[in-house]
């Protein structure tokens, strides 16, 4: 299958939009993302896909932590602002908005449906993504909202 009809594929494919976040004040980053999901509640553990090129690889390497933010249906700027459509890049994106830390800390969006503070636990390589196991050391749920759905 050619790349262009599988993206056109998997456009239909309703996912939750997230921010996946890392870093501390000053050198934080983060990117909008829908390639996440729960992988076992015993213990709790999710899987976040991230693209090699995206400015929050390398540092969830080398921090071996992020938080997945559920974004709410209002929350649609938040996403655009991440995925690099209004010209942010790293400690912009975070500007708007108000952010604070779990366990890990890294950076947890105040706000949103809920958040997933997570530790590596286990990296595979795929050929433009690395999908990183994230055991869930801290959440919370704060919103009542409809999640935000791309």
């Amino acid at each position: 299958m050619d790349q262009q009809t599988y993206r056109d594929i998997m456009r239909h494919h309703a996912g939750a939009v997230t921010i996946i976040s890392v870093g501390e004040p000053g050198a934080r980053t983060g990117l909008t993302a829908t390639a996440f999901c729960s992988l076992t509640d015993d213990p709790p553990t999710v899987v976040a896909c991230v693209n090699r090129n995206a400015s929050a690889h390398d540092l969830i390497a080398r921090h071996k932590t992020f938080c997945v933010n559920i974004l709410a249906s209002p929350q649609h700027e938040t996403a655009m602002r991440f995925a690099g459509r209004v010209g942010q890049e790293g400690e912009q994106r975070f500007d708007e908005g108000a952010w604070t830390t779990l366990a890990t800390g890294a950076p947890a969006l105040e706000g949103a449906l809920a958040n997933l503070d997570c530790e590596v636990i286990e990296v595979h390589e795929g050929k433009t993504h690395t999908i990183y196991l994230g055991r869930v050391r801290a959440g919370r749920v704060q919103g009542a909202e409809k999640p935000l759905i791309y």
